[in-house]
């Protein structure tokens, strides 16, 4: 088995096209209305934790790094972080840099498989601050090149098991899809994460996909992306609305959210 795990690159929801109606729901609720396949390339409102994320972006791949797109503008009070003190600030971001720290994106598949085998894969997280973060397949560690594992040749050939914090399986997410149009995804929620920086307490998650290898030998390239936010974990990230949703202080475009990447991995199908 092939094991590797990455806490080196950078949900507090998914994507922009969430800015619609209800914001509370998408954000930091992952994506409640949308079942189907992502990709990370939409996440703008994210930041990345290197800059190796956006490889070949030049300057703008500083400009999304975590420390630049979203430290920076705790320390400096900017928008929503101007009503704390700047203790509070420093707190902040000394708090969301350890959730950062503790979070990993880990993923396991077989070294080689054969061609049009059907094989399992285990993505396991750790860190995130909840409730709900989201985990999938790419092809490549990258925020605005990479596809849907599919892309890359590999058949999602059941719907993908996710198992919450508690080790329970949970199935509402992917149930609100229709039946009938398939649940064979390569990307799904995972709900009930709840990590706490101030106690340094990390919630962990994972999914199983069963794929099926492409049918033409070759060496192909596989990897898991991580969607969490940051800012849900410590009291001094968010605020509470007259619904009781918790709405984060940087703001939905706050760049709180983190896309995260495990290595590539190269199966090959012999």
């Amino acid at each position: 088995m092939i094991r590797r795990a990455s806490n080196l690159l950078g949900w507090s929801g998914v994507c922009a096209v969430l800015l619609a109606p209800v914001v509370a729901d998408a954000y930091p609720g992952g994506t409640p209305s949308y079942q189907t396949d992502v990709a990370p390339f939409c996440a703008s409102c994210h930041s990345s934790r290197s800059a190796d994320a956006l490889d070949g972006a030049g300057e703008r791949a500083q400009k999304e790094v975590q420390e630049n797109k979203h430290i920076a503008v705790i320390l400096s009070g900017q928008g929503g972080y101007a009503k704390l003190s700047e203790p509070d600030r420093k707190t902040l971001a000394a708090q969301i840099r350890a959730l950062d720290e503790a979070s990993t994106v880990a993923i396991e598949a077989p070294a080689v498989v054969q061609a049009g085998e059907t094989f399992r894969v285990t993505v396991r997280v750790t860190g995130g601050a909840g409730p709900v973060v989201g985990v999938g397949l790419v092809d490549r560690a990258h925020r605005w090149y990479a596809r849907p594992a599919a892309s890359a040749g590999w058949a999602i050939a059941a719907p993908p098991q996710a198992f919450g914090a508690d080790g329970s399986p949970q199935s509402e997410w992917l149930d609100r899809r229709p039946e009938a149009a398939g649940r064979n995804l390569s990307f799904v929620n995972v709900t009930g994460i709840s990590s706490d920086s101030a106690l340094q307490k990390w919630d962990s998650a994972r999914v199983e996909f069963t794929l099926r290898a492409p049918t033409a030998a070759g060496s192909y390239p596989l990897a898991a992306a991580y969607w969490y936010g940051t800012e849900t974990s410590t009291l001094l990230g968010y605020t509470t609305n007259a619904m009781g949703y918790k709405e984060v202080r940087g703001g939905f475009t706050g760049g709180s959210g983190r896309v995260l990447f495990s290595e590539v991995l190269k199966i090959d199908v012999q």
